[in-house]
């Protein structure tokens, strides 16, 4: 984790609400960059390590906006945004007109649009702008940002985004940001329950999975993302990086998303169906790739 940098007072302070696997160590960057931070959480201990690094800690996000230029979100789904936004504790209340509010959490396209709206109404700038990457990448500041916005808004949000990923995509109107994730969230599920079953498959065979890992490592077929799942869950490393109840939860936005365009997704419909089984069957506060784990585990001995 970088070290705490002096304040620039040239930059916006920053109101963090959420401290959680990916809100702490953005928090963290951002402070190391020489921005002002100031953070909340409902569970406050969570935030008290970034206080002992420079944070301003808050009991209420109301308290956390004030004085802030910018006001970022990452919290577990929209209700949550929404509780830590709206009435006399929430953030909107302290914001000036102006300023601007830094949706990162994956929450929807319908919760998003809700948000914006309310955004709008207390004349704060909505930049929708959730991140590739689990906690590692949130850690070494590898994050991709995928924003959208306004364009105004742009110049002055670059060096927070710098400091928190290796990459921005600046994708328009607010929304696609959402819309971009989704999609990614949902590879990302076909990946994981696709090396799931091949897994399973090497193994009803009588072959030794680790064959198979093999093989698609560095090749056409394989991707980086599935061979260090592949190997984690083999392994038994089932630390959440990305706890699968979360991705579930994005599985289903995305399923959400698409039935209010009429398309179908078959592969993810059935993804969904499985991983709430294995959620039911204890795994939710496990990483993603406990479903490797699960689907060898079922294989007929």
């Amino acid at each position: 984790m970088p070290s705490q940098s002096t304040p620039d007072p040239s930059r916006p302070a920053i109101a963090v609400l959420g401290t959680g696997r990916m809100g702490a160590p953005i928090a963290h960057n951002l402070l190391a960059a020489g921005f002002e931070v100031s953070v909340w959480n409902r569970t406050a201990e969570r935030a008290a390590p970034l206080a002992a690094d420079g944070a301003r800690q808050s009991s209420s996000p109301a308290e956390a906006a004030e004085g802030a230029g910018l006001a970022l979100t990452m919290l577990a789904d929209g209700d949550a945004v929404n509780d830590a936004m709206s009435g006399p504790e929430g953030a909107l209340a302290s914001l000036r007109p102006g300023s601007a509010w830094i949706q990162m959490a994956t929450i929807g396209d319908e919760w998003t649009q809700r948000l914006a709206t309310r955004a709008a109404e207390k004349n704060v700038e909505f930049v929708d702008a959730p991140v590739s990457g689990s906690d590692g990448p949130a850690r070494e500041g590898k994050l991709v940002v995928l924003a959208s916005g306004p364009e105004e808004v742009r110049a002055q949000l670059e060096p927070m985004f710098d400091a928190i990923g290796r990459k921005t995509l600046w994708l328009g109107p607010a929304g696609n940001g959402t819309r971009l994730k989704l999609v990614l969230n949902d590879w990302l599920a076909s990946l994981t329950e696709g090396v799931a079953e091949a897994i399973a498959l090497t193994e009803a065979l009588g072959l030794d999975p680790e064959l198979f890992i093999e093989a698609i490592d560095g090749g056409p077929l394989g991707s980086p993302y599935a061979v260090t799942k592949a190997r984690a869950a083999r392994a038994g490393e089932l630390a959440p990086g990305f706890a699968l109840r979360l991705a579930f939860k994005d599985v289903g936005l995305a399923l959400d998303a698409a039935r209010e365009r009429d398309l179908e997704l078959p592969i993810t419909e059935a993804i969904s169906r499985r991983w709430q089984q294995a959620i039911a069957d204890g795994h939710g506060d496990e990483d993603v790739s406990a479903v490797i784990a699960v689907a060898s585990s079922r294989v007929a001995v």
